[in-house]
This record gives C-alpha cells, sequence and structure tokens, in this order.
C-alpha cells in the first residue's frame, strides 16, 4: 500500500506540468491498487491459516417438561397357527387329481387336496371278495360239520345200543356153556371198545371243526379289516382343511427328481409348487393352512429400548399392504435374552447383530376379521409411560468417552464432559439424572471438533444417543 503512495507521488513529483484533474486520478488510482493488494494479502493468509477461525458448537439446555416414551419397530406378519396337509398312508406312491392354489381362503372342513383313490378302490373290491370267500367256506364247513355230526350221532347211538345189547346177553351167561358164555363177555368187551373209541373220534372231530372254523373265521375278519383300511385309505385320499385360514402348496422335490437328467437348484424359486397330476408319497408335505383369525408379527426390540417395553402397554400396528387403518396388538412373547448373532439367516443381519443386541418380540394383533398379507411388512409402534416431570436432552447431546456416557457442559474455560445417569431413551430425547434445569450442553462433541479443525481427528466411538466420539 505504501509502494503504491510512493510511486503516485513520484509521479507527481517528475511531472510537475500536469494538470490537477490528472493528479487527482493518479492519486484515486493509487488508493485502489492499495486496497487491492491489502484484501489478496488477507486471503492469503487465510487459506495459508494463519488466521484461526473460532469453533462453532451448537448447545442445547437441558429442559424440564413432559416426555412421552414411544418406540418404534418394524416387523413381519405371520400366522399364529399353521396347520400341515400331508399326503395320507396308502402304501405307495400317490397322485395329486386336485389341488387348490397358494392364497386360496378355505373354512374348515374344505377339499385342499384330493388323491386318485382307484389303487384302494381296487384293494376294496379285492378284500369284498375275499369276505364273500371266506363267508361262503364258513357256511360250507359248518354244514358239513353238521352233516357228520348227525351221523356220529346216529353211530354213537348203535353202539350204546350195542353195548346195552351185550350187557344183557352177560346176565345169561349162567344158563348157557362156557364157551356161549366166554364169547359174550368177548362181544360186550368189544361193544364197549367201539363205543369208546367212538366217543373219542367225536371229541377229536369237534376240536378240529372248531380250528378250522377258527382259521376260516381268521381270514374272514382279515378280509373285513382289508375292506375297512381300504374303506379308510379311500376316505383318506380327499384331505380336509383343519381350520380356516389361507392355503400356501409346499414345494416338490419329487417333481424334479422325475424330470430326470442333472439338477440344479439355486434358489427356493427353482423348485416347482405341488400341482395337479403331480406324484408324492405318504408323509409328504402338500401345503399349510396358515390361519387367518389370529395373527402375529414378528419383530426385534434393540437393547435401548428393551427395557421401555412392558407387557400392558398399547401397541398399534399398521401393514404396509393396508396403510390407511391401524390395528391393536399386545406382546405375546418378548426373550428376556439377546439373540445370538451366529444364528441369523444374512451376513447383514451377523453384522448388525454383532453391533446391536436385539431382543426377539412377537406381538398378538387384532384384525377385526380383516385378511392380512402373510409375510409383508408392518410398522409397529409402542407407546410407553408418559414422563410429566423429567429432565432430558436430545439423544444427539449423548456422547461415549472412557466408556460412559457423558454429555459436555460449557463453562467459562470450555466444555467439560459430565456422567449422566439414564433413565429412558426415546426416538429423539435421553431423560437422565445428574445435571440441574437450564445447564447449556453441546449437541456435537467438542473435543472431536477441535480435532478436526487442527487436522487430528480421532476415531470414532458410538454412543447411545446416535452421536459419537
Amino acid at each position: 500500500m505504501l509502494f503504491a503512495w510512493d510511486l503516485v507521488s513520484g509521479i507527481e513529483n517528475g511531472m510537475p506540468a500536469m494538470t490537477n484533474q490528472t493528479n487527482t486520478f493518479l492519486k484515486v488510482a493509487g488508493l485502489l491498487l492499495a486496497v487491492a493488494t491489502a484484501v489478496s494479502c488477507a486471503t492469503v493468509a487465510k487459506l495459508a491459516g494463519l488466521k484461526k477461525q473460532a469453533i462453532n458448537i451448537p448447545v442445547v439446555r437441558v429442559a424440564r417438561e413432559p416426555v412421552e416414551t414411544k418406540i418404534y419397530l418394524i416387523g413381519e406378519i405371520g400366522p399364529s397357527k399353521t396347520a400341515m396337509v400331508v399326503a395320507p398312508p396308502a402304501g405307495g406312491a400317490l397322485q395329486i387329481v386336485s389341488l387348490a392354489k397358494t392364497g386360496t381362503v378355505v373354512k374348515q372342513g374344505d377339499v385342499v387336496v384330493q388323491f386318485d383313490p382307484s389303487e384302494q378302490e381296487y384293494n376294496l373290491e379285492q378284500s369284498k371278495s375275499q369276505l364273500e370267500e371266506s363267508e361262503q367256506q364258513i357256511k360250507k364247513m359248518k354244514a358239513d360239520q353238521a352233516v357228520r355230526v348227525a351221523q356220529e350221532q346216529v353211530t354213537l347211538l348203535k353202539a350204546q345200543y350195542d353195548v346195552k345189547r351185550a350187557e344183557f346177553k352177560v346176565k345169561g351167561n349162567d344158563l348157557l356153556s362156557g364157551i356161549e358164555a366166554r364169547k359174550n363177555v368177548i362181544d360186550l368187551e368189544e361193544a364197549k371198545r367201539k363205543l369208546e373209541q367212538l366217543q373219542r373220534d367225536i371229541t377229536s372231530h369237534a376240536s378240529s371243526d372248531a380250528a378250522d372254523l377258527m382259521v376260516q373265521n381268521v381270514a374272514r375278519t382279515k378280509a373285513m379289516m382289508g375292506m375297512k383300511l381300504a374303506q379308510q385309505f379311500i376316505d383318506n385320499m380327499t384331505v380336509r382343511a383343519p381350520m380356516n385360514g389361507v392355503v400356501v402348496v409346499a414345494r416338490s422335490i419329487e417333481s424334479l427328481i422325475s424330470a430326470g437328467g442333472s439338477i440344479t437348484i439355486s434358489s427356493e424359486d427353482d423348485i416347482p409348487e405341488y400341482r395337479p397330476g403331480a406324484q408324492t408319497y405318504p408323509g409328504s408335505l402338500i401345503a399349510q393352512i396358515q390361519a387367518t383369525d389370529e395373527m402375529e408379527v414378528a419383530s426385534k426390540v434393540i437393547e435401548t429400548d428393551r427395557a421401555n417395553i412392558e407387557s400392558s402397554q398399547n401397541i398399534e400396528v399398521i401393514a404396509d399392504s393396508s396403510p390407511r387403518k391401524a390395528y391393536k396388538a399386545k406382546i405375546k412373547s418378548l426373550a428376556q435374552s439377546a439373540s445370538n448373532p451366529s444364528y441369523e439367516a444374512t451376513t447383514v443381519d451377523y453384522l448388525e447383530g454383532l453391533s446391536t443386541r436385539s431382543f426377539a418380540a412377537v406381538l398378538r394383533v387384532d384384525t377385526n376379521g380383516d385378511l392380512l398379507n402373510m409375510g409383508t411388512t408392518a410398522r409397529i409402534t409402542v407407546t410407553g409411560k408418559d414422563v410429566r416431570d423429567a429432565l432430558s436432552v436430545p439423544r444427539q447431546a449423548l456422547h461415549q468417552k472412557e466408556g460412559k456416557t457423558v454429555v459436555y457442559v460449557r463453562h467459562a474455560k470450555g466444555w467439560e464432559p459430565r456422567d449422566v445417569h439414564i433413565k429412558y431413551l426415546t426416538e429423539s430425547r435421553a431423560i437422565i439424572e445428574g445435571l440441574p434445569e437450564g445447564t447449556e450442553v453441546a449437541l456435537i462433541n467438542p473435543e472431536q471438533e477441535k480435532s478436526r479443525a487442527a487436522g487430528k481427528a480421532e476415531p470414532l466411538a458410538f454412543a447411545p444417543g446416535g452421536a459419537s466420539q
């Protein structure tokens, strides 16, 4: 600036013949040149860090005001009850004749799947034929036994008569010669022997007839059981819904195996669902019936909100598929221990579980008879206690220092970290103890901002309120 003024003065001294108007112009030009030089120097000095800027730390005061504790969660809608529809026992492969499609709404007793009963109907006819044959054999056997028993009774009467006649002859032996008397005694003994043998034969024949009749009765019972079992299998070929709900058809591995060739499966969607004409085996899962009269929402509660949830709280659920209507819900179950991230299905969930512990929660939703889509996302609002007289700060004012939760309080020399006790955490505020009302606290970490300004930013450390150090 002095250089510019000396330049103007030199021009005036070296050129005395110039007019006043020219002198005035030169002075103005010199002043402008001096101002431009000063501004340039200031800018260069600022860029070079020669002039320090003041750090702007946003602050907030500890307020005493009512705080409404609300917890916001995300969950997935699912059924509270699920019934399995499996292929019935039939002793072999089964073929599906008809099958309800996925998403079909059924009532208890409605037909879900119909299997081909032709093989069981054939077995039923065979059992009927065996039963008729067994009954005819029993009738014939009883008739033959009755005829033989009648003949044996006649023979028995004759043998008894022969014994009586021989006894009468023996009584007159005193009047006969010794030879005739001896002959009558021999005839009596022979008649008695024949009677005893006949009696033994009749007893043996009766036991044999009973055994033969028992064998035929077993065959008859077997045929009747075969009929009953075949009829039961035929009835089982029609599978009905055990409760009201929505049908979800299972996927068929058998269809891929029966197709032959190499099988490549990259996802579950590559496996086709069961459909009419497909074959399956007894015990295979064909479909599920998901109950619609009572729905559930599965969610996760992070560790900072776990202590603020109680079973008696009001809960509101809004399904993303029906965002215009809210439903009431109650806590059905809430885990007492945090979930293990090792059991998470995806890598993202696993990494999230490592950084933030969560507790599994299941809510029972009163749908008032409305049919909600299974598997859709739902937004959950849990209304906690209304704290009327509490000291609170925004969650951004909470920081972590040496493993403790602190806030930075303004004092004459700058900022001082203070330990605080957190009673409740809401989505936006933290109810605390340990600071008087009206205390000014920093919304950002002053120490971190100071380090950044000096070019020595420290590693970040996460805090419950979302602020970091």
